[in-house]
């Protein structure tokens, strides 16, 4: 155990090319996962956030639900309306980077508008009637409120690139796992546990953690800022 330690060490500290190819496939899905998410998370929670309608209790509940969608499912779902007998089989998406970049933002798209979500709502509580005492309509005041917590909601991002970054089921059932295409540091680390190639699959680990534990320090630093700047 201690020799394939020091071998996963030696592999992240030498800049090792697969495993580094592998790091960056995923950091790569990931980001694009979250970029899609954020760009429709982040309209949409701060619509319901702001927004009256009949039934918005019940989207409020099916949105927090959605938060924990097994992986797995997704992963099925996707795979079949990507599979060739599937509705989207001609795009030939499947077993690609894009349809885990697909199965990573359906994920993630919910943690992201609920965060963003109850973020806004918290916020146009406390504001809502000095703004709209100043003369600014509904849409005007809901910009303002969401530039002005923009950093708390820089949490919600990086929640769902935690969220991303450590995905497997889903990625798997749609990328295929296929060496130097859609492997990425999850999917490699379960396959070479199974193998026995532990050096690799603890390099990978080791670089997991370290982007999890940046990604949650980035976190606490924003909130921290964000309280010290806006009380």
């Amino acid at each position: 155990m201690l020799a394939a330690i020091v071998e996963g060490l030696r592999l992240v500290a030498t800049l090792d090319l697969r495993l580094w190819e592998i790091v960056a496939l995923s950091l790569a899905v990931s980001l694009s996962a979250v970029a899609f998410a954020t760009l429709l998370g982040l309209p949409l929670g701060a619509a319901i956030a702001v927004g009256r309608f009949p039934g918005r209790h019940a989207v409020i509940v099916i949105l927090n639900a959605l938060m924990g969608l097994p992986p797995v499912v997704v992963g099925l779902v996707i795979y079949l309306l990507l599979s060739r007998a599937g509705p989207l089989g001609e795009l030939g998406l499947l077993f690609t980077p894009g349809a885990m970049v697909i199965a990573q933002t359906v994920l993630i798209l919910p943690i992201v508008a609920a965060l963003v979500r109850q973020a806004v709502e918290d916020a146009w509580q406390e504001y809502e009637e000095q703004l709209r005492s100043l003369g600014a309509d509904r849409l005007r005041a809901a910009l303002t409120v969401v530039w002005d917590i923009r950093f708390s909601l820089l949490t919600a991002v990086l929640a769902g690139l935690g969220r991303a970054s450590a995905e497997v089921g889903a990625v798997m059932i749609v990328g295929g796992n296929i060496d130097g295409v859609t492997r990425v540091m999850t999917t490699t680390i379960a396959l070479e546990t199974s193998k026995g190639d532990l050096p690799l699959a603890l390099g990978l680990g080791m670089v997991l953690i370290a982007i999890v534990l940046a990604l949650n320090a980035a976190a606490h630093l924003v909130k921290e800022s964000s309280q010290r700047k806006y009380g």
